[in-house]
């Protein structure tokens, strides 16, 4: 018989606006040590970038929170996973003008993610926000 792999490991990073560069850091570092495909990772990292960045700017979380990073791995699935403070609500990607700069980052990850949802953080007050890519390129 064989078992699923799985692998987790879990970051807090303080909530600044250096908040994404050090949690694409971590994730990438991660992603090298177990040797996932360049395609994956730099999706992975990216998906994380916009949940991190969207932690930062709207969730509304008590001062001095930190944002929580999650990042798994199991049955050729790579999820990463945002926890904040912040209330849940429901995530809706919005359609932007051509010249906004801002207002995108749910919608990157709705095109980009297998699958993507929100969720009661696993331990704590607040909202889980995570998304899913396949180790193996297919999605």
């Amino acid at each position: 018989m064989v078992m699923p792999q799985s692998d987790e490991i879990y970051w807090l990073i303080p909530r600044s606006r250096r908040a994404p560069g050090r949690a694409r850091t971590l994730v990438r570092e991660q992603l090298t040590s177990w040797e996932v495909n360049e395609d994956q990772a730099d999706t992975a990292e990216l998906l994380l970038s916009e949940l991190v960045t969207n932690a930062v700017r709207h969730a509304r979380a008590p001062q001095g929170r930190d944002i929580g990073v999650r990042l798994a791995r199991y049955d050729g699935v790579l999820r990463v996973e945002v926890a904040d403070a912040g209330p849940a609500v429901k995530l809706t990607p919005q359609v932007v003008a051509d010249w906004d700069e801002r207002g995108r980052g749910l919608a990157i990850v709705a095109a980009l993610a297998e699958r993507w949802g929100c969720c009661p953080r696993r331990h704590g007050i607040g909202k889980a926000v995570w998304a899913e890519v396949s180790q193996d390129g297919a999605s």
